[in-house]
């Protein structure tokens, strides 16, 4: 995992949103994808730090949070 940046680094990226996320304001996470891989953040804190990991890292993140949820 690489370390946090600034919001700005990752600035003109698209920026999906949890399709768990309601509407109620709860934890809510976005994550862009980019050149360097994918960039995740806090919803609330769109400007605060950017956590960005390599694709290969968040293709296992999915693909152990699918397993989890299946279960």
């Amino acid at each position: 995992m690489k370390s946090a940046e600034s919001s700005t680094v990752a600035s003109g990226l698209a920026w999906f949103k949890s399709s768990y996320s309601g509407t109620e304001g709860g934890e809510c996470v976005e994550v862009a994808n980019g050149t360097a891989g994918m960039h995740i953040r806090d919803s609330k804190a769109a400007a605060g730090p950017v956590v960005t990991v390599s694709l290969d890292a968040w293709a296992g993140f999915v693909g152990l949070a699918s397993s989890e949820r299946s279960v």
